[in-house]
Formats: structure tokens, sequence, C-alpha cells
């Protein structure tokens, strides 16, 4: 396989990537206004709840369940990656593939010098855009694994919060019947 062949595959890959991290943050924003709807729904109701030891149980577990599941889909969208291999700071390349190492660059004309270096080197070029693939991969990776747990949280919130609803109305049917 030619190296030019193998670069469009490596430019391939980084596109997929970089759209399956975009759908996840995606997700998440989703996930984070329904929730703010259906905390409005609730607050609307919450002043007909009747005070009992289960609704107080419910009640905390949506509050905590909406806390946690805020939490999740907050780290999808801030993902906070850790390096998986200590490198000493004078043999860390500068990816000029991410907004990180974009702007370590003193000028747009430094920056298109080292570029261009890069480019015209296909070795270097193949490199440098394996090693940007790997991390927008680890990145997916923990966007999708707090993304899952995002859910479950939002899933029980709402799960509770319908419950506490239809014992809400349940409660004013056997009050006024």
């Amino acid at each position: 396989m030619t190296e030019e062949k193998k670069i469009n595959i490596l430019f391939e890959i980084l596109s997929s990537e970089q759209n399956i991290l975009q759908r996840a943050d995606q997700k998440a924003f989703t996930m984070l206004s329904l929730l703010g709807v259906f905390a409005v729904f609730f607050i609307v109701h919450y002043t007909r709840i009747p005070p009992t030891i289960f609704s107080s149980v419910l009640i905390f577990i949506y509050f905590a369940s909406v806390i946690i599941s805020i939490f999740f889909l907050v780290s999808v969208v801030s993902p906070r990656i850790k390096e998986t291999e200590s490198i000493p700071a004078e043999k860390k390349i500068i990816l000029p593939t991410f907004f990180g190492g974009i702007v370590k660059y003193k000028s747009a004309e430094d920056y298109a010098k080292e570029l261009g270096i890069i480019l015209d080197d296909n070795e270097t070029t193949y490199q440098v855009f394996s090693k940007s693939i790997y991390s927008i991969g680890r990145i997916n990776a923990y966007k999708h694994k707090y993304l899952k747990y995002g859910i479950r949280a939002f899933v029980i919130a709402i799960g509770v919060e319908f419950a506490i609803i239809i014992m809400l109305y349940l409660n004013l049917l056997m009050l006024e019947g």
C-alpha cells in the first residue's frame, strides 16, 4: 500500500472519529435539555405532592439521579483525559491537528510552516495523524462511557418523576372519591 493511500485512510478514520465525537456532544446536550424540561415539569407539580415518607424517598432518589445525570452529561461535554505514557517534555510532539497544539504556535505563519514540514514527509504525517486518531479514539471512549452513565441516571430520574406524578394523581383521585 502506498504512503499516500495510508494517509488517505487515516484522514477517513480521523473524520469518522470526529463525527462520533460531535454526536456524543449532541446527545449530551439533548439529554441536558430534556432534563431541564422535566425538572420544570416536576417543579410545577412539586407543591401538590403529599408529604409522606414514600414521597420523600422518591423525591430524594429523583434529585440524586438528576444531579448524577448532570455530572455525567457535563463530563461528556468537557472530558478530562490523562496521558497514558509519561513522555519527557523535550520529547513531546505538538500535535498540529488539535486546537491545543495549534495554539502553542506563536503565529499563523509558524503553524503553517510546521504543518508544511510535517505534510512534506509522509512518515511524519502518518505518525502525527495516527497519534491524533488514537487521542480522539480515547476521548470518544471516555465520552461514550460517561454518556452511558448519564443516560442511565436520566432514565432513573424520569422514571421516578413519573412515579411521583402517578402517586400524586392517585392520591388526588382517592381524596375526591
